[in-house]
């Protein structure tokens, strides 16, 4: 039996009538950009995450990259970021014009945290973007009263992390604007490209509107200089059913995750995740650590069990970022080096897991630690 990392296939299979429907309801209401559905989904999302309003942009760059619009930030300016992430975090901010400032991880996870960020900050920070990586909260109440002392703005990357909390608190109610992602594999994922920016600010709302509709909320009345960047009624209706379904979603991926940590446990050269208190995970990707990592990935494949890395090289590896790589060796070229992110998803069976665990046993058998 092969193991895939995430069954896309299986997330429309499971409702296909429901997503035929929502097809045919936009394709026989004539409306695709910026209608009804787009309007639904937005007060939906909001409300699961406790804001007052999202705003459904391109993609998940683009929300993070217009957050940062609206909140002023520009040339002259840094943004603090983490250092083990995706590239799309600190092409944000580069296309903003500002400077990003990487901090490392906290020791034992793979968030920054509120000690770290203080220690980066400089008379230029103005803001402070961490990202709830793999489905783990970042400590959001902390993030806030550091930003709050200092006078900075705190924008959210929540991509990777939809329904994740920190105490009572969902991802996407931290700071002042909350920027997501819908790409298809995330735990709430479109069918092609899709984003979206939160906030309680109305002001900020009705900026981010204007921005994502070429600087107009009015047909032709151009009031700043916006982009295109939005999240069409196609996808808007099918996130609608995928919304509905997350927090049964995320449980399945829980349940999962909890199959790994029992059959996992105590396999010498094998570092489970840990989960930090306060945060309680919606498990985007379950990524365990192996000095081993290369032979592992390809023992496991020859078993029939597919695996990916998140992320082989840290951000400030690749050119566009190569001055901002530390003299030293890091905790993200030590994560970049030995993660390995395991088969993950609410369609993954019992039966899967234990294959996965199987094969996992056999090649630690094979090279003890």
């Amino acid at each position: 039996m092969t193991v895939p990392f995430l069954d896309l296939q299986a997330l429309y299979r499971e409702d296909a009538a429901a997503y035929d429907a929502a097809y045919h309801r936009v394709m026989n209401s004539g409306r695709w950009i910026l209608g009804p559905e787009l309007s639904r989904f937005e007060a939906a999302f909001a409300s699961y995450c406790g804001r007052r309003h999202a705003v459904g942009v391109g993609n998940g760059l683009e929300a993070l990259r217009l957050a940062l619009v609206v909140a002023g930030i520009g040339p002259g300016d840094e943004v603090i970021v983490p250092a083990h992430t995706f590239i799309a975090t600190w092409l944000a901010v580069q296309q903003c014009g500002a400077t990003p400032v990487p901090v490392e991880p906290e020791d034992g996870g793979f968030n920054i945290g509120p000690a770290g960020v203080r220690a980066a900050l400089s008379a230029r920070t103005r803001a402070v973007i961490p990202v709830h990586l793999y489905g783990h909260a970042a400590d959001g109440p902390g993030l806030e009263a550091l930003c709050a002392e200092h006078g900075l703005v705190l924008i959210e990357d929540a991509a990777q992390a939809q329904g994740a909390r920190w105490g009572e608190r969902r991802v996407g109610s931290f700071g002042q604007l909350s920027a997501f992602s819908f790409y298809p594999g995330k735990n709430l994922g479109a069918f092609g490209d899709a984003g979206a920016v939160l906030t309680d600010d109305d002001e900020l709302a009705h900026a981010l509107r204007q921005q994502r509709n070429y600087g107009s909320t009015q047909r032709y009345a151009h009031e700043s200089l916006g982009t295109n960047s939005r999240l069409d009624e196609l996808q808007a209706a099918w996130l609608q059913v995928r919304l509905a379904k997350l927090d049964a979603h995320n449980a399945r991926r829980s349940a999962v995750a909890a199959l790994y940590a029992q059959h996992l446990a105590g396999v010498p050269g094998l570092r489970l995740p840990a989960t930090a208190p306060g945060s309680q995970p919606v498990w985007h990707v379950y990524a365990v650590q192996a000095t081993a990592r290369e032979e592992l990935q390809h023992f496991l494949s020859e078993c029939g069990v597919e695996t990916l890395v998140h992320y082989p090289r840290p951000v400030y590896g690749f050119a566009p970022f190569a001055a901002h790589r530390p003299a030293a060796h890091t905790r993200s070229d030590e994560l970049c080096a030995q993660v390995l992110s395991l088969p993950m998803g609410p369609h993954l069976s019992d039966a899967q897991v234990m294959q996965v665990c199987a094969a996992v046993h056999s090649f630690f058998e094979a090279h003890p630690a």
